[in-house]
């Protein structure tokens, strides 16, 4: 047997499979090496917006392809960097003024990291405290997994880490202990800012909490003079029912991360949005006060007209109404589990639906996850627990069958297990 070189994300390979071999995507599909349509309903971990290859955005990569490919972007600027930057300021919310583009996700937070601890050191007001929410997860480099919770993703690198202030994460009816504890840190002068996912912590176990804690956290920030960073990394483009997260607390952070859905999911791409006074404590003749980051694909201008199409695509098609459509063909759906014993915490945000199945032993190493995952698979349904939390984040383009599919496996799922065949 051929074993593959390939050494795959969060896979323990002495325990998976071998992996199929997808060979096109389509829709809401994968289709497998052996002609099987995999229903995708994770957004092959939540990038596809629209659905695979989307026309409109392939179009606009292989236009673009005709005329570039990388180019330095610390000497030189082009057209599909401008023109998405504009285009992103245009749809953010108001205020932010200025974008800074990298590769993924995690890049995108550390940025945002940077920029607040430049924006401190460079005011002569220098500040160095990250306040973070306990169950986060926010990436997987070093800042950014400095920032997440801490556990099984980072033991092995705990030695690398810096500490941040950990706030309560806001339980229904104890919110007022979050609050007083970013009060707490805050007032002790020294938090640069508080990084938070909006809304929806993904990672961490789609745990979700209401705006007005959202709002309410950045009316402290800004009474102590923090910043607040919101990660919208997962709950940017319609995930949680508006186009970005923050949107529904009525706010505008003062750094805000994209990438997954930039690009409809077609090419890796990020931006990190911020207020002008940000930018402006980085812009002097002293060139100490550079802002000191980049990558060698920086603003890669195949990427961004990808993020531009799809940026027109969301002007020019009815994205708002499938979101409204989805989000509400998911709630009937769910229903049927809201006072089913074999699972806990049924909740929804927007697209994102999540439910606990009832274990002995929960949490992401539980080890009904891969059994779970089996399952699905059997089905040729992408359905990828976090351990005991099975979710859905299906692409907007999703049909009433498909999710009746991937719905009434997860029923199937739970009575498998009880009979104890899973």
């Amino acid at each position: 047997m051929n074993v593959s070189p390939v050494w795959h994300p969060f896979t323990q390979h002495a325990l998976e499979p071998a992996m199929k071999r997808i060979v096109r995507t389509e829709g809401a599909y994968l289709i497998d090496e052996d002609g099987s349509h995999i229903l995708d309903a994770i957004s092959s971990w939540w990038v596809i917006t629209h659905g695979h290859r989307h026309p409109e955005i392939m179009a606009a990569i292989e236009r673009a392809a005709e005329s570039y490919d990388q180019v330095i972007f610390a000497e030189y600027t082009h057209a599909p960097a401008e023109d998405l930057a504009r285009g992103l300021i245009e749809i953010a919310p108001a205020g932010l003024k200025h974008v800074f583009y990298s590769d993924s996700g995690s890049t995108a937070v550390e940025v945002a990291l940077k920029m607040a601890l430049g924006y401190f050191h460079n005011i002569g007001a220098p500040r160095h405290r990250i306040c973070v929410i306990e169950h986060a997860y926010h990436g997987d480099t070093i800042g950014t997994m400095s920032a997440g919770e801490r556990g099984v993703f980072n033991a092995a690198y705990e030695p690398l880490l810096f500490a941040v202030d950990r706030l309560p994460f806001p339980e229904a009816g104890r919110e007022q202990e979050t609050f007083d504890a970013f009060e707490s840190f805050c007032t002790a002068g020294r938090v640069a800012a508080l990084l938070v996912e909006p809304l929806v912590l993904g990672a961490g176990g789609m745990k979700i909490y209401p705006p007005f804690v959202l709002a309410e956290l950045k009316r402290i920030a800004d009474r102590h003079g923090s910043l607040l960073i919101a990660d919208e990394v997962m709950t940017g483009w319609g995930r949680t029912g508006s186009l970005f997260a923050c949107e529904q607390a009525g706010i505008t952070p003062d750094i805000l991360c994209t990438s997954k859905g930039l690009t409809g999911g077609a090419l890796p791409l990020a931006a990190t949005l911020c207020i002008a006074p940000i930018f402006d404590a980085h812009l002097s003749s002293d060139r100490r006060r550079t802002f000191f980051h980049s990558s060698s694909y920086t603003a890669n201008p195949i990427a961004c007209a990808a993020a531009a199409a799809n940026l027109a695509v969301w002007k020019s098609e009815p994205v708002g109404r499938r979101i409204e459509a989805l989000a509400a063909n998911q709630r009937r759906r769910l229903q049927r589990f809201s006072t089913d014993a074999r699972f806990s915490n049924v909740r929804q945000a927007g697209t994102i639906t999540a439910l606990d199945l009832s274990v002995p032993a929960g949490g992401y190493l539980s080890d009904v996850g891969p059994r779970l995952r089996a399952f699905f698979r059997e089905r040729r349904l992408l359905i990828r627990p976090l351990g005991n939390v099975i979710y859905l984040m299906p692409p907007y383009c999703v049909t009433d069958v498909d999710l009746d599919r991937a719905y009434d496996a997860i029923d199937e799922a739970a009575s498998a297990l009880a009979k104890g065949r899973l």
